[in-house]
Order: structure tokens, then C-alpha cells, then sequence
């Protein structure tokens, strides 16, 4: 999903360079791409299912380390688009704290937290 973004932008632009995301298209399926990296609401069925299966210590590199360079990826191609990333982290944190309250696996309440 990001390297057809990433090719869409490119054709739409003339320019590989991320810098250059001014089109909707092509921004809108960067940042769900990476808030499916992140797993951020909408997209995070695959999260608690994953680290389920894991060890605490890759659980925890998974949950926290892996989200960093999306995140800040998120936020340098979207700094304008504040209501799009305030709205997939309000429902990331509702459906977060909604989906970890029924929860006895410490894995899976850690992925709901995360």
C-alpha cells in the first residue's frame, strides 16, 4: 500500500521525494498505510492476534520500537492534516481502551494499550 503511494505520487508529481505530497489521493494512502503499520484503530485487527502469539520481549520491541519510524514518517508527511491524525487517535484511544477491558491475556491488553 505504501509503494503504490508512493508510485502514484510519483506519476501524479514527476518526483519521488516524499516532500512533495500535495495531492489527496496519494496522502490519504500513505497515512493508512501507515496507520496500518502502526495500528492505529481502524486498521488494527491484526495487532492483538500478533502479539498474542509472541514472546513478552518481541511483544514489547513489536508494541513500542517498531511504531517509531511510522510515527514520525506520519507526522512529517502530514503536518497540515491535523484533523485526519486527531480523529484515527481518538478512535485509536476508544477503541483501545473499549477492546481492553474485556481482556484476561496480558498480550493482548498490552496491544489494545499500544
Amino acid at each position: 500500500m505504501l509503494l503504490f503511494a508512493s508510485i502514484t505520487n510519483a506519476w501524479i508529481t514527476g518526483q519521488w521525494n516524499l516532500e512533495f505530497m500535495s495531492y489527496s489521493f496519494p496522502t490519504t494512502l500513505v497515512t493508512l498505510a501507515l496507520a496500518l503499520k502502526i495500528g492505529l484503530a481502524p486498521l488494527h485487527a491484526w495487532m492483538p492476534e500478533v502479539l498474542q502469539g509472541l514472546d513478552l520481549t518481541t511483544g514489547l520491541i513489536l508494541s513500542t520500537w517498531q511504531k517509531l519510524a511510522p510515527f514520525c514518517l506520519l507526522l512529517q508527511i502530514n503536518p497540515s492534516n491535523t484533523s485526519l491524525l486527531l480523529i484515527l487517535g481518538l478512535t485509536s484511544t476508544l477503541v483501545g481502551g473499549w477492546g481492553g477491558l474485556n481482556q484476561s491475556q496480558l498480550r493482548k491488553i498490552l496491544a489494545y494499550s499500544s
